[in-house]
C-alpha cells in the first residue's frame, strides 16, 4: 500500500483538502483527531499526562488551555508532554495503517501538520503540500477570531517555511484558487497513487 503524507502550515487549507481525499473514498488518518482523542475522557493521556502535570484534568478529559499553560515556553515540560503522546499517536497511527490495508484502497493518507517537523516524512512514500500565498494564509487564519496576529506569528515561526515544505514535497496542491481547483489536483493525485499501486513489483 502506498502511503501519501499530506501536511501543510496553519491557514493553507489541509483540513479541507483532507476532506476531498476522503470524499473520493480514500482512507485518511487525522493527527490532530487522533491527539484530541486521547485527551478525551477515557483517552489514553489523560492519566500519564495528569500524573506529570498535575492539575490539567477537567471532568475525566484534559483542559487543553491548563495543559497548555504547563507547557508554554517550558522547553523540558514540552518534551516530557511530547515523549508521553508522540507514542501514543504512534500506536493509533499503526491501527490505521493496519485497518487501510484490510480495506480495498490502493493507498491512504497521513494528515499530519507536523510532517517534517517531526520526521514523518520518512514514513511516507510520498509527500503532498497544501500551500496559499502569505497574504491569503494569514487573512484566513485571523478571519478565524481565534487568535491575534502577534499569535500567528509565533505559531507560524515554529512551522517549516512554505517554501521548505514545497521543495521538498512531491506534490503541491495550491489552495489559493477556490475548492474546484483544488479538488481537480487531489483527483489528479488519486488518479496517479492508484496507477502506481497497480503497476507490477519486480522481482
Amino acid at each position: 500500500m502506498i502511503i501519501l503524507g499530506l501536511t501543510g502550515s496553519i491557514g493553507m487549507g489541509k483540513t479541507a483538502t483532507a476532506n476531498m481525499f476522503r470524499e473520493a473514498g480514500v482512507p485518511v488518518y487525522d493527527a490532530d483527531a487522533a491527539v484530541h482523542e486521547l485527551y478525551q475522557k477515557g483517552g489514553a493521556a489523560v492519566g500519564p499526562l495528569s500524573e506529570r502535570f498535575g492539575d490539567i484534568v477537567k471532568e475525566g478529559a484534559v483542559d487543553r488551555a491548563a495543559l497548555r499553560a504547563k507547557v508554554v515556553n517550558n522547553p523540558d515540560a514540552m518534551k516530557d508532554l511530547e515523549a508521553i503522546v508522540h507514542p501514543l499517536v504512534g500506536l493509533s497511527q499503526m491501527r490505521f495503517r493496519q485497518e487501510a490495508l484490510e480495506s480495498e484502497s490502493h493507498f491512504a493518507v497521513l494528515d499530519i501538520p507536523l510532517l517534517y517537523e517531526t520526521g514523518g516524512d520518512a514514513r511516507c512514500d510520498y509527500v503532498a503540500v497544501v500551500s496559499a500565498p502569505a497574504d491569503i494564509q494569514k487573512a484566513r487564519v485571523l478571519a478565524r477570531g481565534e487568535m491575534s496576529e502577534a499569535e500567528f506569528e509565533q505559531i507560524k515561526a515554529k512551522q517549516m517555511s512554505d517554501a521548505d515544505k514545497r521543495a521538498r514535497a512531491d506534490f503541491v496542491i495550491s489552495s489559493a484558487f477556490g475548492f474546484d481547483f483544488a479538488r481537480a489536483h487531489v483527483h489528479s493525485i488519486i488518479d496517479l497513487m492508484n496507477s502506481l499501486a497497480m503497476e507490477p513489483v519486480d522481482d
